[in-house]
């Protein structure tokens, strides 16, 4: 690898730390340290699709309801979801994301923005228009 790549993956290597360690800082702000990848999965799927059901949940992680049913309860101890039933048919509850449950689902785009934010502290106006043409040319 040249020293240029090196110099590089080094650059990025930084970055990725510095939005995994603001992705960790919000979770802690949560008090969920510990949740799971799987669990984040889920609530992001559930901020996704609006007005999710039980059942549809079920269909959308090929999962049982029985195993949705109990994901969702835990949710609910942890404060990140609550159940609202539907006014035109009693039978049928959504799942609904609290603000906390909202927070973590958004946790990976929220530190992505923190490290934008730290970006642009650190640049100039033309600096910034810089980077962006760099990066739009790569992608």
């Amino acid at each position: 690898m040249t020293e240029k790549k090196e110099h590089l993956l080094l650059v990025f290597e930084n970055l990725f730390k510095t939005q995994s360690e603001c992705s960790c800082d919000i979770l802690s702000e949560c008090g969920l340290s510990d949740i799971t990848v799987k669990q984040i999965g889920y609530l992001k799927l559930i901020d996704d699709n609006g007005d999710v059901t039980f059942s549809r949940l079920a269909r959308i992680t090929r999962n049982s309801k029985p195993t949705i049913t109990e994901m969702v309860n835990k949710f609910v101890k942890m404060d990140c979801v609550y159940k609202e039933k539907s006014s035109k048919d009693g039978r049928i509850f959504y799942i609904r994301l609290t603000e906390k449950g909202r927070k973590i689902a958004r946790a990976e785009e929220n530190a992505l923005l923190r490290v934008i934010e730290k970006m642009a502290d650190s640049l100039d106006e033309k600096e910034i228009d810089t980077l962006i043409d760099l990066l739009e040319k790569v992608w």
